[in-house]
């Protein structure tokens, strides 16, 4: 179980104590009502007990919300302000529970526009300098690239959602890597790595993690099946062994929320064979 319980967050979303346990979830959606997760505060604790259960005592809450809302305050107000009434309620239901997890909160921001405001500091990731997107209709839309590097410019850290799930990755990863290029920090779906989103989404989570450029694993649970968190570890453990996982699952999550740049993970792909390891000796592989 965690260590200790509470949910405190301050008025940006900030966690009021430090993490002190052991993994850090901050793509899910258990804020009830507000999205296409949890229906209601029932459904949402489930879900938060459904992290718990696999290990998770940092839950950082990330409703989705479009990005064009930034560039019209009273709407993006309006949205905001129902978010803030779902998300005490799901706290308040979270402190009568013990071991309860430190509970923060963010969005999703779809990007639907070519530059996004953030200034208001709910906009990110447990108010900090992290901010996690994703591109509308699980496609990568044209200068998808400047889109990223627009957010670095402005000072903040851009987390790309579920990079291995759109549609047109499929040719290869070269916007992966230009992705990259602009600063973009990635973040990989646990359910993708286990095969949760088809054999496509799974092949290219596993290319990302084989070349080094995933920098965190995460849920987007929501709210309804397993959470999938407890088997990628496993996979990720099995392939590059417990640093690895500690940096994808704790680490690196735990830096985004203090606004801090990624470390590195490294390449990280299955165990060879003996065979093959001897194919490689002799210069066969």
């Amino acid at each position: 179980m965690v260590t200790g319980t509470g949910s405190g967050t301050g008025a940006d979303g900030a966690g009021e104590r430090e993490v002190s346990g052991r993994w850090v979830d901050f793509h899910n959606h258990v804020i009830p009502g507000v999205d296409d997760g949890a229906r209601d505060v029932a459904e949402g604790v489930a879900g938060v007990e459904a992290l718990v259960a696999e290990g998770v005592d940092h839950v950082v809450a990330s409703p989705h919300v479009d990005g064009s809302l930034t560039h019209k305050p009273e709407a993006l107000g309006r949205r905001l302000r129902s978010i803030d009434a779902a998300f005490e309620h799901l706290r308040t239901a979270l402190e009568e529970r013990s071991g309860a997890p430190i509970l923060g909160r963010g969005v999703e921001l779809k990007l639907d526009v070519p530059t996004v405001i953030l200034d208001d500091p709910r906009l990110r990731l447990a108010g900090g300098r992290a901010v996690l997107v994703e591109f509308p209709f699980m496609t990568i839309p044209p200068r998808s690239a400047q889109a990223l590097l627009s957010i670095r410019r402005a000072g903040y850290l851009p987390v790309l959602a579920h990079p291995e799930r759109y549609n047109t990755l499929s040719d290869g990863l070269g916007s992966v890597e230009r992705w990259l290029d602009a600063g973009t920090i990635l973040q990989v779906n646990a359910g993708s790595l286990v095969g949760r989103y088809g054999s496509g989404a799974q092949r290219v989570a596993h290319a990302i993690l084989a070349r080094g450029w995933a920098h965190a694993v995460a849920s987007d649970y929501h709210s309804r099946g397993s959470p999938r968190l407890a088997e990628a570890r496993q996979l990720v453990e099995e392939w590059g062994g417990s640093e690895a996982a500690g940096r994808l699952f704790h680490e690196n999550p735990l830096r985004l929320l203090r606004g801090e740049e990624c470390v590195p993970v490294g390449a990280l792909g299955p165990p060879r064979s003996l065979g093959d390891r001897l194919l490689g000796l002799f210069g066969l592989r």
